[in-house]
């Protein structure tokens, strides 16, 4: 799995005009499943993204995670993550999971963030939609789960 996480001042998802979810102060995750994936690699991300120290102390020092500052998530299915782009100009997507595999891995990553009791949005796996967000810093962080130790 891979994950785009910015921290956010404020993220929403749009569907057909419609807001299906938005957060204020926290995390805009982007997720990418691909079709080796499986539920030890969500919950190795769940793990690192809920830790993740990127929020400033009361000394400017990123040393709070979202959990410290009780944030907000909102989660995105973007199997544009998975792209292979070495061969040609036109990614390929082959190696993004099906949807019958990853919309229950990313349903299953879902649930897993919210067990942290933190407010948790998301958009609409395969849906045509617009994100909308302020970057807070900014910072962004890219993670892939084929790392972990």
């Amino acid at each position: 799995m891979k994950a785009v996480i910015q921290r956010v001042s404020e993220a929403s998802v749009q569907v057909d005009g419609k807001i299906v979810g938005k957060i204020e102060k926290g995390l805009m995750l982007l997720i990418g499943i691909d079709e080796n994936d499986e539920k030890t690699d969500a919950d190795w991300l769940v793990q690192k993204i809920l830790n993740l120290r990127i929020f400033a102390d009361k000394d400017d020092k990123l040393n709070l995670s979202v959990t410290d500052i009780n944030g907000e998530i909102l989660c995105v299915s973007q199997f544009t993550l998975i792209a292979d782009y070495k061969k040609g100009n036109r990614p390929s997507f082959i190696k993004a999971a099906k949807p019958d595999k990853a919309i229950p891995l990313f349903e299953y990553f879902k649930e897993e963030i919210s067990k942290s009791g933190l407010k948790t949005e998301s958009g609409i796996f395969g849906a045509d939609m617009k994100v909308s967000l302020i970057n807070d810093g900014p910072v962004t962080i890219i993670m892939d789960s084929i790392t972990k130790a």
